[in-house]
């Protein structure tokens, strides 16, 4: 428990004076270091390194890149307008459209920030236009952008498959159902917020119109086409299915829609680069901490802690997920996953909870804290584009995190939501 308290202590202290959680994780594996009488500073930069030399870790950078093409070279535009001609003419119509857009970009990008940005971007001001609340009008957007790391191609899961060794093509797979669950559940709830404020439908588009708007995004909407078809075909993998995206993604900005010229291709790669570098250091110095985590036998230890609720599974779960939740709202996915899912990965196995099954319900859980204060990535996004107060945004997020919650209450109960489909597609 000394070496518990001290991974803790050290961790919560370096957060709490402001240090970047990569750096907070580099000291935190320095401190067990020394703690152990192991320091190697060697061993150091050689787990540094080998946190990011890593072949599926390569999906990273081309899915971030794939998304940030999306949104420069106008595929996300046009699959939201999309989405508007459908289903603008309905009452609350823009707010449909938002989580129909939502799936369909999640399909594309496994990036809740990116895809958040793109729709608060195109769809907030025109709900304003349309004097929604802007409460609500927020808080829908940005619990329509953590479906992004939930259906594939999914970021999360392919650091979380690489962390604990689990098969990210199944983890992808695992997402697909729960995350139409989650625009349905989406869906329920505008619904009823658009009946109770009377929210004003928009202008009814014309079939011709409709049709226009679909030629016009058919080469946006081959992009999942591709990805899904090609992983569950095998004909390639995560990574390569990554690569795909980004060439993809590149060819209909550049030569298709003609949306990127060979500036807008550098700016791309320039902000793609500063994101990948974020995220792959962070890669790097949890894998410092990971492996003093498990040098110090950390899994085991509190293993023995759980061990009363270990063969009831249901229960496990459930204190698992709240203690997730608790963390989620501290910090965002991305630490979350690279710090705690080598500790309680190993505990789920030994409770006999399937290795995919926990691997989704980590990352679902994760993606709660996204949406919900103090951190809240995905609310300051929306914040920061709609120049709204936090506040705001918090009060606007409450009816959809609490069916989100609903929904983490069922997966929890009813494992067969997400393994009884993922046998059907595997």
């Amino acid at each position: 428990m000394v070496v518990t308290l001290i991974f803790i202590a050290v961790l919560l202290a370096a957060m709490l004076i402001g240090m970047p959680i990569a750096h907070a994780l580099v000291l935190t594996g320095v401190a067990l270091m020394y703690h152990l009488d192991f320091f190697d500073a060697q061993l150091l930069a050689q787990n540094l390194q080998a946190g990011f030399d890593s072949f599926p870790l390569l999906a990273v950078p081309f899915f971030i890149l794939a998304g940030e093409l999306m949104n420069a070279g106008g595929l996300s535009r046009r699959i939201i307008d999309l989405a508007r001609s459908f289903v603008g003419h309905i009452r609350g119509g823009l707010g449909f459209v938002a989580i129909g857009a939502a799936v369909l970009l999640a399909s594309m990008s496994g990036s809740a920030i990116a895809d958040t940005a793109a729709l608060a971007t195109i769809l907030l001001p025109m709900m304003r236009q349309q004097q929604y609340p802007d409460s609500y009008s927020a808080g829908l957007l940005a619990g329509g952008g953590i479906i992004a790391p939930i259906i594939p191609p999914s970021m999360p899961f392919v650091i979380y498959g690489v962390t604990t060794n689990t098969s990210i093509s199944k983890l992808f797979l695992s997402g697909i159902f729960p995350g139409l669950m989650m625009g349905l559940f989406l869906i329920f709830a505008w619904w009823w917020i658009a009946r109770t404020h009377r929210l004003a439908p928009m202008e009814r588009v014309s079939w011709r119109d409709r049709l226009r708007a679909l030629g016009r995004s058919a080469w946006a909407l081959m992009m999942p086409v591709i990805i899904l078809g090609g992983l569950k075909g095998g004909v390639f993998t995560p990574t390569e299915a990554a690569v795909v995206a980004a060439v993809y993604a590149l060819f209909v900005s550049v030569f298709v829609y003609r949306e990127l010229d060979a500036r807008g291709v550098w700016q791309v790669l320039v902000a793609s680069s500063k994101t990948t570098a974020v995220v792959m250091f962070l890669c790097g110095a949890a894998t410092v901490t990971a492996y003093m985590i498990t040098l110090a036998d950390l899994p085991n230890e509190l293993s023995r802690v759980f061990a009363p609720v270990m063969d009831r599974p249901v229960l496990f779960m459930a204190l698992m997920m709240v203690f997730l939740v608790i963390v989620g709202t501290a910090m965002d996915l991305t630490p979350t996953i690279l710090i705690f899912a080598p500790v309680v990965a190993p505990m789920a196995a030994k409770a006999g909870i399937d290795p995919v099954y926990f691997g989704f319900m980590f990352i679902y859980t994760g993606c709660l804290g996204l949406i919900t204060p103090p951190v809240g990535t995905v609310q300051n996004v929306v914040a920061g584009v709609g120049r709204l107060r936090m506040e705001t945004v918090i009060r606007g997020t409450s009816p959809f995190l609490v069916m989100y919650f609903v929904l983490l209450v069922l997966f929890v109960l009813f494992p067969q939501l997400i393994l009884t489909p993922l046998k059907w597609i595997h």
